[in-house]
């Protein structure tokens, strides 16, 4: 009897398992790849990562205190944002210079920290305008009617992602009355409308109650289990425990360790980035415990 194949959830973990654990170190399969990239801001330098790959079909979180340069990267990687030098590539392809909406198409999608669902639009019309290649946006298109029945099938796809998520029953809600959890599930679910291969998450958990903590940790889970790639930024030090296959750590602006989360929570180098200095403590400890209060500090102070 043959056995079962492999789920890609375990495909991207094992790629991950016997390569060295060191910033930099070449992935069995990266799907996104920075050399040299570097931003500035008049004389601060918020990035300047020398090489950094992220493995496909992997949970990859991008960690670090605040200031590290880890929303700054994330902007120059989905192209929200240009370096003064440095090169990047996904899937192989250039990025650099690439409008962001082309680098969507392409198929790697983010999300973001302060959420960007249209609030004066209902739940399932910002679901709609994730579908892609619409013909009703052409002149010809829309003059054909020809856009009828792609947008029954958009709307199919949309009404599925939001049984998915469990907000079917806002459908016709304006965005507007949702809450800051459910925004970051409708912008989740929106961004699935790509059927991106790389989904890129700032900050998936920062405002989001306990209630629907979870449940964004399960589905950011599934996304692995269909063999997607994820990458996200966060401060939630136990959401980082629970789903990342593969932790980095930047620290004023450069990658200064990468591993298992097990591995970078005894990493020295790292504890030192967080709290000045080690004195013995552990990531899963002391760490942990600034990280929590750290991010809690930020959401209470979010308007």
């Amino acid at each position: 009897m043959a056995e079962p194949a492999p789920s890609p959830a375990s495909t991207g973990a094992a790629a991950l398992r016997d390569i060295a654990r060191e910033v930099g170190v070449a992935k069995p399969d990266p799907i996104l790849v920075a050399d040299g990239v570097v931003r500035r801001f008049g004389g601060v330098t918020a990035v300047n990562v020398g090489h950094v790959e992220f493995q496909r079909g992997a949970i990859t979180a991008l960690i670090g205190p605040n200031g590290a340069g880890k929303t700054t990267f994330f902007n120059l990687l989905s192209c929200f944002d240009q370096p003064q030098q440095g090169t990047w590539s996904f899937n192989g392809r250039v990025l650099n210079g690439v409008a962001p909406y082309k680098v969507a198409r392409s198929g790697m999608v983010r999300t973001f920290q302060l959420t960007k669902a249209l609030t004066k639009l209902t739940v399932i019309e910002n679901m709609r305008l994730g579908g892609q290649n619409q013909r009703g946006e052409r002149f010809w298109g829309a003059l054909s009617g020809s856009w009828r029945s792609q947008e029954r099938e958009i709307t199919e796809r949309a009404d599925a992602l939001l049984q998915r998520f469990k907000l079917d029953h806002m459908r016709n809600e304006f965005a507007a009355s949702l809450s800051g959890g459910q925004r970051k599930l409708l912008e989740m679910a929106r961004a699935l409308m790509t059927d991106p291969e790389l989904l890129m998450l700032d900050e998936p958990m920062a405002g989001v109650n306990p209630a629907l903590k979870q449940s964004l940790l399960e589905h950011v889970k599934t996304l692995r289990d269909e063999g997607r790639s994820v990458i996200f930024v966060e401060h939630d030090m136990d959401m980082v425990y629970d789903i990342s296959d593969w932790v980095v750590v930047m620290a004023e602006g450069r990658v200064i360790a990468e591993g298992t989360p097990a591995e970078i929570g005894a990493n020295v180098a790292v504890i030192d980035a967080y709290l000045g200095t080690h004195h013995g403590a552990e990531l899963s400890g002391d760490l942990a415990a600034h990280t929590a209060d750290e991010s809690s500090s930020e959401r209470r102070a979010e308007p």
